[in-house]
């Protein structure tokens, strides 16, 4: 394609030709724009030239507000109509302090003073008057030889409409956010439960308002027995979607934390469930079980951050492997591992909002939350406020952050009176019931417990026991153990069928055992033990 040929014809070209001389013009076409003049130098004349429009004539009729003042008292020189229009009409002469309200709302009285001392523009954005109009305010220097003192050019663009559409969309935003905050804290714990054993306080902090809130969460699940289990997570994504996806990971949790299943069996089945809830959504979690007869914590981790146990003297340890990859990605088999939770520690699990920091790599954060749990001592509460002061997490933080703490108190003096543990082996045979029976009458005497409530003790322990030796394989075990609030009693064995209730018909000689159980303990249950073999409990509530 000739493009010479073809840029003649495009608009402006015979002006911009004409006002370089006849030397390299390329003709219009034919016809293009009529008759052309003689000489060149005529049609440049024709072209109106900025010089012959007065500026007043153009500031006149400028949409923008302009006022033009002088001297170092910024008395006004000049104000246009549509200033005029918006604020009033100001006499010539007076100051801006004296007969300007505006210039004051607007914040201009220093902005004039900057501008008139160095030279240089500045500006004003989207700033606010009392009649609720905003407006972009730019100060301009004027150099005059009628200024001795020199000038300010002020030009003020009216942003009433796009600040207001802006502050509807701030509002949509607050209310979107406010919404998912809402839901984020309905399906958090109301109130955490509180086990016998442990001591533990949580705290959940959304991120700052320029923040979306995520999927962060925490819960406390009492399994019997005195077990209880512990959970974190954190959906990964942000708004009202990632909360659902929390919503019903959490509640999947407590539904398989009753099955108590170990805790990588735990996760492997949150693992298939993550998938079908969303598969463009993934998590990352925490499940951890502390049994107080192990003094350990159980755990399995689905990409989540280690939990850290701080011991008595302030050492601070990290549960390392095994960490599987994060819920929802499939293909992976969890395991469990164990870290050691003795009396007078203290573990924290958390979501990566409170180690996390741009520019900064994770392991840092992880180190510092380290260094501050060391030196962090109270109550559940206080480590919980201590940690989050200690890493810089404030109100306008840019995650979202959870954190649970769980203490395994040392008990002392007449407190640890009220914590007691007795266990027997059972070798089997005919012995075995009797021996059992007279273990726990003795055992549950020496506690003093009142008399109804030995007997029940004393029955459930036949039941059981009775249970095992018919049902199960040795090893057996007997174990009793109070709190300040329940008396539990468990007996183990080396098979894994776990025991069902079931209704027994008349004629039949067995199947009761289950059944009186469920009648005369506060609540009962049984679970398979990790080597092989299953555990049945049950629980009474000890009178107040």
């Amino acid at each position: 394609m000739n493009f010479t040929r073809w840029s003649a014809r495009l608009p402006g070209t015979q002006r911009r030709a004409a006002a370089r001389g006849t030397e390299g013009a390329v003709p219009a076409a034919r016809g293009e724009y009529g008759p052309r003049p003689d000489h060149p130098a005529e049609a440049a004349a024709d072209v109106p030239a900025l010089e012959d429009f007065t500026v007043r004539e153009i500031v006149g009729r400028l949409p923008g507000l302009v006022a033009l003042v002088y001297g170092p008292e910024h008395r006004i020189a000049y104000v246009n109509d549509a200033y005029a229009a918006a604020f009033g009409p100001r006499p010539a002469g007076a100051t801006v302090a004296d007969t300007c309200p505006e210039a004051e709302e607007l914040g201009l009285l220093p902005l004039l003073d900057q501008v008139l001392r160095s030279g240089k523009p500045r500006t004003v954005k989207s700033r606010r008057t009392q009649d609720g109009g905003s407006y972009t305010v730019t100060c301009l220097p004027v150099e005059s030889p009628r200024l001795a003192d020199g000038g300010v050019l002020v030009h003020a663009a009216d942003v009433t409409d796009h600040a207001e559409a802006a502050e509807r969309l701030r509002a949509s935003e607050r209310r979107h956010r406010e919404t998912a905050v809402t839901l984020q804290r309905s399906l958090l714990p109301q109130e955490l439960e509180q086990p016998d054993d442990l001591r533990i306080a949580a705290t959940y902090q959304p991120g700052g308002t320029d923040a979306a809130v995520g999927g962060d969460w925490y819960d406390v699940i009492t399994l019997g027995a005195g077990r209880t289990a512990l959970v974190i997570g954190d959906v990964m994504g942000r708004g009202v979607r990632a909360a659902a996806v929390m919503g019903q990971l959490r509640t999947a949790v407590r539904a398989y934390a009753r099955l108590d299943l170990p805790p990588h069996e735990v996760l492997q089945l949150l693992d298939g469930l993550a998938a079908e809830i969303d598969a463009s959504q993934i998590a990352t979690c925490v499940y951890a079980v502390h049994d107080p007869n192990e003094g350990k914590l159980v755990y399995a981790s689905a990409g989540h951050l280690p939990i850290l146990v701080r011991d008595e003297d302030g050492t601070v340890r990290r549960a390392e492997d095994p960490t599987g990859p994060p819920l929802g990605t499939g293909g992976w088999l969890h395991t469990s591992g164990t870290i050691a939770l003795p009396p007078g520690s203290t573990a924290v699990l958390y979501t990566d909002g409170l180690v996390e920091r741009r520019r900064e790599d994770i392991d840092e954060g992880v180190a510092a939350l380290e260094r501050a749990l060391s030196g962090a001592t109270g109550t559940p509460q206080v480590v919980c406020d201590r940690l989050l002061r200690s890493l810089g997490v404030t109100a306008e933080h840019d995650d979202d952050v959870a954190v649970l703490v769980l203490q395994h108190p040392a008990r002392k003096g007449p407190d640890a009176e009220l914590f007691h543990n007795a266990a027997l082996e059972l070798l089997g045979g005919v012995e075995a019931a009797p021996r059992a029976r007279a273990f726990a009458s003795g055992v549950l005497a020496s506690w003093r417990f009142p008399v109804e409530l030995r007997d029940l003790g004393v029955l459930a322990t036949s039941e059981l026991v009775a249970n095992s030796l018919q049902h199960g394989t040795p090893p057996m075990r007997l174990r009793l153990r109070r709190t300040d609030r329940r008396l539990i009693i468990e007996v183990t064995d080396g098979d894994d069928h776990l025991p069902r209730r079931r209704r027994a018909e008349t004629e039949d000689e067995a199947g009761r055992g289950i059944s009186i159980i469920a009648t005369i303990a506060s609540s009962w249950g049984s679970r398979r033990t990790p080597g092989g073999g299953k555990a049945v409990w049950c629980e009474f509530a000890l009178p107040d």
